[in-house]
């Protein structure tokens, strides 16, 4: 089922200095005090950050350094759920990595060629090994530091760049593929028998479970939505329209994915933004102001439901999801170009609660940011330039 039913809306203007989400103006990392004090991060929360050569473990609240841990190679960094460990996508598959205490970087590898998304929903964890098209899952609450927990593999078709989330009731939703290429998801109930499938997603990449589980994944040309064991295609509006990402809440209706209309573009910034309700089975594209633009690095969803992203700016902009404006605009660390190669380390957004993590590669720095208020609650210069991050809540 095909579904042409979208708008573009133009934000024509920011509120700039304004606080993020009240009226409070933010400080700048100049006049915030390094590894400075009020609360920011949730009790007990990590800040793990990649590089070259390593990962950082920092205290979430006042970013001191907790743990230096050496790990060559270039390495990405996804929380397992559960709060505490962190799974670093290695050469050899997903390394767990616990953040409690001084940490510790196990010998515990889940095996998994070419280590690709991991998927955290309902309870469960999903790793997807690009090199064997294995979906990897177990419960979320059984990770630990001693040893691997009891794990369901369920394989695709073919090896590919895929991704796979289990909703509530067992469905597999995974993607289809091979080397040469993506081109859609299936859906498998709790015994794994397959329910149906729909192969109107090219270059399929990402995922996200919306409010009442509703899925979406991105394409190429528009976005695919399952929702009770129906696919439905919404066309993008542009003849190429891809969505590669998707940053969702379980309590909104409304998903938000990056969005590139330009097939020759070059580089990783982009200056759009599609936003899709589930309900409605409509996605609107909104075009980002002049001089701000993202990666995937950039965009994620806040408590409120609404968005937030980190322009090339070096400002914190809250995007309204419901009417696609931009209502405030903070400052937070220098304009910023895009990395030639995704891989290159460049500023990135993580968001816990009321609380956003800016990382700053040309400065070696990291921020955390009072999204109530819009002022910089704590700041860190560390040795080597920060790269990946992931967040865990304690």
């Amino acid at each position: 089922m095909k579904i042409l039913h979208n708008r573009r809306t133009t934000v024509a203007a920011l509120v700039a200095a304004s606080a993020l989400l009240l009226t409070a103006c933010a400080t700048t990392p100049a006049e915030a005090p390094a590894a400075s004090a009020t609360a920011s991060g949730d009790s007990g929360s990590r800040v793990a950050l990649t590089y070259d050569g390593g990962i950082y473990v920092l205290d979430g609240t006042s970013l001191e350094l907790v743990s230096d841990l050496p790990l060559e190679g270039f390495n990405r960094l996804n929380p397992a759920g559960d709060g505490q460990h962190v799974l670093v996508s290695t050469a050899d598959g997903f390394r767990v990595l616990d953040t409690a205490g001084d940490t510790e970087l196990t010998d515990l590898v889940f095996d998994a060629p070419t280590p690709g998304h991991v998927v955290r929903h309902d309870g469960r964890t999903i790793l997807f090994s690009d090199g064997t098209g294995d979906s990897i899952i177990f419960d979320t609450a059984s990770i630990n530091s001693d040893e691997l927990p009891e794990t369901e593999v369920v394989p695709s078709e073919a090896p590919h760049h895929g991704v796979a989330i289990e909703l509530e009731d067992g469905t597999l939703l995974s993607t289809l593929g091979t080397s040469e290429g993506r081109t859609g998801v299936r859906a498998l109930d709790a015994s794994r028998e397959e329910i149906v499938r729909s192969e109107d997603c090219p270059s399929v990449h990402g995922e996200g479970a919306a409010q009442n589980e509703i899925a979406v994944f991105g394409c190429s040309n528009g976005v695919l939505v399952y929702n009770d064991g129906t696919f439905t295609k919404i066309t993008a509006e542009d003849v190429y329209g891809r969505t590669g990402n998707q940053y969702v809440s379980d309590t909104s209706p409304i998903t938000v994915g990056d969005y590139n209309s330009d097939p020759d573009s070059e580089g990783s910034l982009l200056s759009e933004l599609l936003l899709t309700d589930t309900v409605a089975l409509s996605s609107t594209v909104v075009d980002l102001p002049e001089g701000v633009e993202y990666t995937w690095r950039g965009v994620a969803r806040t408590a409120d439901d609404n968005a937030v992203i980190l322009g090339s700016d070096g400002a914190l902009h809250a995007l309204d999801v419901t009417t696609g404006e931009i209502v405030s605009s903070t400052p937070v660390i220098d304009a910023w170009e895009g990395p030639a190669e995704w891989q290159d380390a460049h500023p990135a957004l993580i968001v816990i609660g009321r609380t956003a993590y800016v990382t700053d590669p040309a400065t070696n720095s990291i921020h955390a940011v009072d999204l109530s208020t819009g002022e910089i609650t704590a700041s860190a210069e560390l040795d080597e330039t920060p790269n990946e991050i992931a967040v865990v809540t304690g």
